[in-house]
């Protein structure tokens, strides 16, 4: 079955020449101008991958993929011009599966359009597979191995670091208080002077990330707690 490919850019020309290489790939092409038309497209036809703008007027790519994610598993690729590396970390945060930097090589594009499609067919197999695996930009989490990869390479963890990182994983953008995870990994009463929880979130940071002060997957809100 042809996988279907939603192009969302303000820019007609990126629009167009991105849709001929992949219509030349065989691909089904959708195209939107601006994140709402984007969003009236997934909802309305449904669609295998977004290919999204980050600078766009009324409503900015990064507002468009967290919109997207509330509701749907499809693959997002960034292409924008923003190359900075905060700018990247900024868009796989916020739910996106890629990014690439404009201008960018027509080939590479494809490959890893093949690449995110072929990762989300396998992991879309069965209800089953949706359910019990995970993924947070490079983050892959498989709930019934108990297996963590970070851009496919595995990475271990202790029985408690992953019963932390599942917590928050299943409960995306809701913040924990260190209080409310302990109670909930451990079973246990907290007491205020512990800081096994710290420690913890700190050696799974450590794992996980490239920049640990800097982390792209638990986020600190200080003062509250943490969140993925």
């Amino acid at each position: 079955m042809t996988s279907k490919i939603l192009i969302v850019d303000d820019d007609e020309e990126i629009r167009k020449v991105t849709g001929i290489y992949l219509e030349n790939e065989g691909f089904e092409i959708l195209k939107a101008e601006n994140g709402y038309e984007a969003l009236k497209i997934i909802k309305e036809s449904g669609v295998d991958l977004v290919l999204l703008d980050i600078m766009m007027p009324g409503i900015d790519g990064i507002e468009v993929c967290m919109k997207i994610r509330e509701n749907n598993l499809m693959p997002i690729i960034f292409l924008s011009a923003k190359a900075e590396d905060l700018d990247k970390i900024h868009g796989l945060t916020s739910g996106a599966d890629d990014y690439i930097t404009k201008p960018f090589n027509a080939m590479e594009l494809i490959a890893r359009v093949k690449s995110q499609l072929r990762r989300y067919t396998r992991y879309s197999n069965t209800q089953s597979i949706s359910k019990n695996i995970m993924e947070i930009g490079n983050l892959t989490i498989n709930i019934d191995t108990r297996l963590v990869y970070v851009g496919g390479k595995e990475v271990r963890l202790t029985p408690k670091e992953f019963d932390i990182l599942e917590l928050l994983a299943r409960n995306k953008g809701i913040v924990f208080s260190i209080e409310k995870i302990y109670e909930r990994v451990w079973g246990e009463e907290f007491y205020k002077s512990d800081n096994t929880v710290m420690v913890h979130i700190t050696k799974i940071r450590e794992k996980l990330e490239e920049d640990p002060k800097h982390p792209m997957y638990i986020k600190t809100i200080w003062g509250v707690g943490y969140k993925i």
